[in-house]
């Protein structure tokens, strides 16, 4: 029941109420329209749940609550698409206070649009359960079950870690059958739910919920708020639960003292067939616990309404023909919007179900558990974070079994964000400063910290003892990567129950595996789930350092000699001697011989180049091998003389034998300054300078008679002259004659 305060439930149980509606659409935009009581249209509204079929109680259920409502709206129909609407009931509980009682948060599928009404169906966050199932899932407790599911669905969990494993069965871990019927979450929940003795509900925020069945009773209803109601003559009550083994394919039967009720059947829950036989034994009878707590009087009642009942509320009805004794739970409950209340508990009676025999419920199965030539897989994902570094850590355990000598593999991949340690690096830069004729060298010291490699290594744990002659390892920058493994597994022999376990460890780094990022299968002919236990229990437990201090210690002198061992020879001899054999005849034997010589070529092509080792500065391989003849060099070193300066360049010859031809090619060279001064009447001119009052100085006026050539264009002819232009910097006049 949806928590109100005192006045509303002194409010509710009055003979007249004041009260309203409220509520909102919000589209996938972000849009957001309001609307009240004015807006819908009178007996439209309605609020359907249930948490049961029509005729008996039922475990694991995952029922999805349906609104449907007309409102005079002129919203655009299309902008509906993926939109939310939520309703508010507002009772008056005070003095002109209003207290708000929110009835939950559906998402539109259907929208109708009409003249002046605009007609909307709309379901809960449940339908969002029908993905597919994740099929590498294998074992996790309940919990981190739903934590996946979540992760998956996008639908947040109503409750705590802690209020799961309060829950029937909540502690345990419960493994997947591999041969199942799960198709989609909502499949899997339902079997999860039942598991945990609970039914599936999305609450008024929207959040999934896992409900029990209670025996106390949160709701009184008499006579006045009731228009009309109509009580079984019986009470449902459940003595006993069958549910079938896969393994022996036979459907067990759990039961208390007296037996005289109603049998509630589990089905083939995949949930319950892993594990020892006393473990499937205390699962299941702590399901019938959780199920002898039903002990309803069935019902269906139109009453005046309180929209802060839920499913499952335990009501105790007065007045009229109700037995004031007994208590009935809400299955299904309907709410009109402005409008009546109808809630409902369904159940069946148990005096019909007495008629049947105790031994037709334990009926065999159908199905064979598993054939030599069938292929089987089993799988792994981890259902929580794992943070790896540089001690061995577990990230993938399967435990398996082999029904016949046969052989396996093993495949797996995980996703790891690695985060490499920081590497602190230093270097030296050097330059070389020019200041006159000096040179000077300076140093800087440049530090900078740079990402480092971070080194995996994978072990491989084969029934407890490790695999030592293989150790898959990876190096690796900072991010994110995938690791993918393969081992074989031979040779392993009938009926035996293994496991194998992956860890890792890394060097100079770390490393975390997200939920559902490491997924691994073991596959074969011949495996099957295991038929007996061997008796082995696996317990990690980390114990930190314990420093130890004050205790005396003593010391133990030893020597070691190293010495070389002669050995010794060892056996038995014999002499034998020789056996003369006459009388025999041997005949001539007569045979030819013939002598030739082969001849072998070889074929070497450029081809294979890559494939010999050569000096590829002497040797050309474009086309064909040959020695190479022409050679640069570049470089040299700069030397100052009394009149400018010159290059030197040394040409080792020593590889070669014979130098034939040494050509210079033009290069530039830098402007140069030196302290020599010569005059300016001792330097030669040329076509460009000239000396004038004893000073060397540039040539400004010139009269040059150019000689050009004739060319053809498309419609006559041109002359076209090169002036040189290209020598001089600026040209201020240009005056061309013609002659």
């Amino acid at each position: 029941m949806y928590p109100v305060s005192k006045e509303y439930q002194k409010a509710i149980s009055e003979s007249s109420r004041s009260f309203f509606w409220t509520g909102a659409i919000t589209t996938k935009a972000g849009k957001k329209y309001t609307f009240g009581n004015k807006d819908i249209v009178k007996g439209s509204g309605y609020i359907s749940r249930q948490c049961s079929g029509s005729s008996e109680i039922e475990l694991g259920s995952v029922y999805a609550a349906e609104l449907g409502i007309s409102l005079f709206s002129d919203i655009d129909r299309y902008s509906l698409e993926d939109a939310s609407i939520t309703l508010s009931f507002h009772l008056k509980a005070g003095d002109e206070t209003y207290e708000e009682v929110p009835m939950g948060i559906f998402y539109i599928a259907e929208a109708n649009r009409k003249i002046k009404t605009l007609e909307l169906k709309a379901y809960d966050a449940m339908l969002n359960l029908d993905k597919n199932f994740d099929k590498g899932l294998s074992s996790a407790f309940p919990y981190d079950f739903l934590s996946l599911l979540s992760k998956a669905c996008h639908v947040e969990l109503a409750q705590t870690k802690e209020e799961i494993e309060a829950l029937t069965n909540g502690t345990e871990l419960l493994g997947i059958y591999q041969e199942n019927d799960i198709e989609t979450w909502r499949d899997f929940l339902y079997y999860l739910a039942q598991a945990l003795g609970c039914f599936s509900t999305i609450d008024r925020e929207g959040k999934l919920r896992l409900i029990p069945y209670e025996i106390t009773d949160n709701k009184t209803v008499d006579s006045r708020h009731r228009f009309s109601s109509t009580f079984s003559d019986f009470v449902t009550r459940y003595t006993a639960v069958s549910s079938t083994n896969k393994k022996t394919d036979i459907a067990e039967y759990y039961s208390v003292k007296p037996d005289d009720g109603l049998t509630m059947n589990l089905g083939v829950n995949p949930l319950l067939q892993f594990g020892l036989e006393e473990k499937r034994k205390r699962i299941i009878n702590n399901i019938l616990s959780a199920v002898t707590v039903v002990n309803y009087v069935p019902f269906d009642s139109d009453t005046i309404g309180d929209p802060a009942l839920d499913l499952g509320d335990v009501i105790k009805f007065t007045g009229g023909h109700a037995d004031e004794t007994k208590r009935s739970a809400i299955t299904s409950i309907e709410t009109k919007i402005n409008g009546k209340q109808k809630i409902k508990c369904v159940g069946k009676n148990p005096r019909l179900a007495g008629a049947k025999s105790k031994n037709d419920k334990n009926i065999a199965g159908l199905q064979s558990s598993m054939t030599e030539n069938k292929l089987s897989i089993y799988t792994y994902v981890n259902a929580l974070k794992i943070n790896a570094g540089s001690e061995k850590t577990s990230i993938i355990n399967i435990e398996f079994a082999s029904g016949d000598e046969t052989n396996a593999e093993f495949h797996a991949e995980v996703i790891l964000d690695v985060r490499s340690n920081a590497v602190n690096r230093r270097a030296d830069a050097e330059t070389t400063i020019e200041i006159g004729e000096e040179s000077k060298v300076i140093s800087i010291p440049v530090n900078w910290t740079d990402d480092g490699k971070t080194i995996l290594k994978a072990y491989y744990v084969l029934d407890g003892k490790e695999v030592e002659q293989f150790h898959p390892s990876e190096t690796w920058f900072s991010g994110k990567h995938l690791l993918n493994l393969y081992y074989p597994i031979i040779e392993m022999k009938a009926n035996e129950l293994h496991t194998f376990e992956v860890l890792i460890e890394l060097t100079d780094g770390t490393a975390t595996i997200e939920p559902q990022n490491a997924m691994a299968t073991i596959s074969g002919q011949g495996l099957g789930a295991q038929e007996r236990w061997d008796g082995r229990i696996t317990v990690d437990e980390e114990i930190k350092m314990v420093e130890l201090s004050g205790l005396p210690t003593n010391r133990i002198h030893d020597k070691a000699v190293a010495a070389f061992i002669t050995p010794k020879k060892t056996g038995i001899t014999q002499p034998v001697d020789s056996i003369r054999m006459t009388g025999l005849m041997v005949p001539e034997f007569y045979d030819n011989i013939s002598f030739f010589v082969p001849i072998v070529r070889d074929v070497v092509e450029t081809a294979d180049k890559d494939k010999m080792e050569y000096r590829r500065t002497y040797v050309e391989d474009d086309k064909q091998f040959q020695l190479r003849k022409e050679y640069s060099l570049s470089g040299g070193d700069s030397i100052v003389m009394d009149m400018g300066r010159a290059v030197s360049l040394t040409v080792n010859t020593e590889p070669f034998q014979e130098l034939t031809e040494i050509r210079i090619l033009p290069f530039e060279t830098a402007p140069f300054v030196n302290k020599h001064k010569v005059k300016a009447d001792r330097l030669g001119t040329n076509h460009y300078t000239k000396l004038a009052a004893g000073n060397l100085v540039l040539v400004t006026d010139y009269k040059e008679k150019l000689t050009g050539t004739v060319e053809e264009l498309d419609k006559g002819m041109v002359a076209v002259f090169d002036p040189g232009f290209d020598k001089f910097d600026e040209i201020e006049i240009l005056e061309v004659r013609n002659g």
